[in-house]
């Protein structure tokens, strides 16, 4: 019999020496050193050219947001996957097992699949399951509760990406973790995914405006480097000299430019797209929300709900009593356990 207590405690008690080893030995596989350096980049980008220039570089609820950043992408989220994930995909597995005699780990195919094919499948398949749960939190009373505490941003920026309840970490978390770690996403899998997705959310939510061919380019620089240093088991090119690496990077980013730049923002996310999601007011034939979209736009676009009237860079952000809703990080975090008379309010005005 499985001793899922043992596999719960070998998950926690190694936790201490973790979370100091990151703080403390910064390296290219650090969650906390890559969430500063994506943070710290796009906040030169708002602060050289910002898209509403009338808003200050150290917006409303800045430190509030940062402070979130941490306790919600670092602290909280990875306790929860580093620790508990694997009491809860065994104990799956082995109901399945049990059931039908079928392990589906163990039986995986994606086990023979190069690890570059695994991280587009697993970047894909989750973002489709989070776009579901992102749209059940607008949807569902109970869950829009929570979920308010991300849309009480009023001055948008990408700090604001990582804004929201805790409840969100064990809803999103729960639906999304299980089919990823059953297909065999590991560890490093969901690390290199997680921090593409954090990248492409920072800038869904930063002030900043760039056209469609520019992001495809930076796309395309990015997957010019992975190729050329032959991560991910991409072994194109062995031993390349600089001059080679060079023309990879530079040749990918013009291509990606060149091919996806005109729909790039029908594939991806975006902060033009994006700050409608985050309206204050909207159709009352869309008052459940629109552009659920976490990483790719293209969902959206499948499914009907995109909207975009109209350049959005001025319009005003929040719901309908935002204005009487808690602005400390515990009263927030209180919100929909306890009444403090922001609940009920209409999503449309």
């Amino acid at each position: 019999m499985t001793n899922y207590w043992e596999i719960f405690w070998n998950g926690y008690k190694g936790y201490a020496s973790y979370l100091w080893q990151e703080i403390t030995h910064p390296s290219l596989h650090n969650y906390f050193y890559w969430l500063l350096l994506v943070s710290l980049f796009f906040m030169i980008l708002e602060w050289i050219r910002p898209w509403r220039e009338d808003q200050p570089r150290f917006r409303e609820d800045f430190w509030l947001d940062f402070f979130y950043m941490f306790f919600n992408f670092f602290l909280f989220s990875l306790i929860i996957y580093n620790a508990a994930s694997d009491v809860v995909v065994t104990f799956f597995n082995d109901i399945i097992n049990y059931l039908s005699g079928f392990d589906l780990q163990a039986s995986n195919p994606l086990r023979r699949f190069p690890t570059w094919s695994i991280l587009l499948i697993g970047f894909v398949i989750r973002d489709f399951i989070q776009w579901w749960v992102h749209r059940l939190l607008h949807y569902s009373d109970w869950l829009w509760e929570f979920h308010k505490v991300h849309h009480s941003v009023r001055q948008m920026g990408f700090a604001a990406h990582l804004r929201y309840h805790w409840m969100e970490n064990v809803v999103y978390r729960t639906l999304e973790y299980i089919p990823l770690a059953l297909l065999g996403i590991g560890l490093y899998d969901f690390f290199v995914i997680h921090i593409f997705a954090l990248t492409v959310g920072h800038f869904n939510h930063s002030n900043i405006t760039v056209s469609g061919r520019v992001s495809a380019g930076v796309l395309g620089l990015m997957i010019g480097a992975v190729i050329a240093s032959g991560s991910f088991d991409i072994n194109i090119v062995q031993d390349p000299s600089w001059g080679i690496v060079f023309a990879i990077v530079m040749g990918s980013g013009l291509l990606c430019s060149l091919i996806l730049g005109p729909w790039m923002k029908k594939v991806f996310n975006n902060p033009e797209m994006h700050i409608w999601h985050h309206a204050y007011e909207l159709p009352t034939d869309r008052k459940y929300g629109v552009n659920f979209g976490l990483s790719l736009a293209i969902w959206d676009y499948v499914f009907g709900t995109a909207y975009i009237p109209h350049n959005g860079r001025d319009i005003s952000l929040g719901f309908p009593g935002v204005e009487s809703f808690p602005k400390d990080f515990i009263h927030q975090n209180l919100h929909g356990y306890v009444r403090d008379g922001s609940e009920g309010t209409p999503r449309i005005s």
